[in-house]
């Protein structure tokens, strides 16, 4: 596709899902496709509840890259000399960049590929993880993978329904925000009697990491 807007790229842990705790290189991609990041028009997105700044390319490790190697050299520097690379892409939405260029680099490196998106777009081929987060009240195409990650609540999504979808784990995730003291404890209930469920939490905040 040529060249590739990040937002930020750097070493951390992974603080969400099946795979929290793991050393990886974080790959924050700019732009979404469900709002635009201005705070301005929040109130008519088809995502209302994001936490995230993707909006520009200002972060750490942040900038246009332009191309795939060039992208994929700069995540394997963050990894340095260690075996197992492990590369998380997210966004806003990472489906709207990355493709099958990338994805080559990133395996010539070594990397194991994981994304979160919030499916309405069908990823290229090669991913090795891909973790969905759906949005209520819009289109998911994407409705099989690895991990389905529902941010709860979201009163206009049945979870029952998202149980038919071809996942290998289910993970409620707790809203952040002024009220997340009581959605952490909804969705502590909810987990203890849907037990097809986990609990996802945000140890990234709770321990003072990216």
């Amino acid at each position: 596709m040529g060249s590739y807007a990040v937002k930020e790229m750097f070493l951390t842990l992974q603080g969400e899902g099946v795979h929290v705790g793991r050393r990886a290189v974080f790959l924050r991609f700019s732009g979404c496709n469900l709002w635009s990041g201005r705070e301005e028009d929040r109130a008519t997105a088809d995502c209302t509840f994001c936490d995230t700044d993707f909006v520009g390319m200002n972060g750490d490790g942040g900038g246009r890259y332009p191309d795939a190697d060039a992208l994929a050299t700069g995540a394997a520097e963050l990894w340095g000399d260690h075996d197992a690379p492990f590369i998380v892409m997210t966004g806003g939405e990472p489906l709207l960049q990355i493709d099958g260029a990338l994805l080559v680099a990133l395996k010539a490196h070594g990397f194991e590929t994981a994304v979160e998106t919030n499916g309405t777009l069908q990823p290229p081929d090669g991913i090795d993880w891909i973790c969905v987060s759906p949005k209520a009240g819009t289109d998911i195409v994407l409705r099989k993978g690895n991990e389905l990650k529902l941010v709860w609540p979201q009163t206009a999504i049945n979870p029952d329904e998202l149980l038919q979808w071809d996942f290998d784990h289910f993970l409620i995730q707790p809203m952040d925000g002024l009220n997340a003291v009581s959605t952490r404890e909804a969705a502590i209930g909810f987990v203890l009697d849907h037990p097809r469920w986990r609990l996802s939490t945000q140890t990234h905040k709770l321990l003072g990491i990216r």
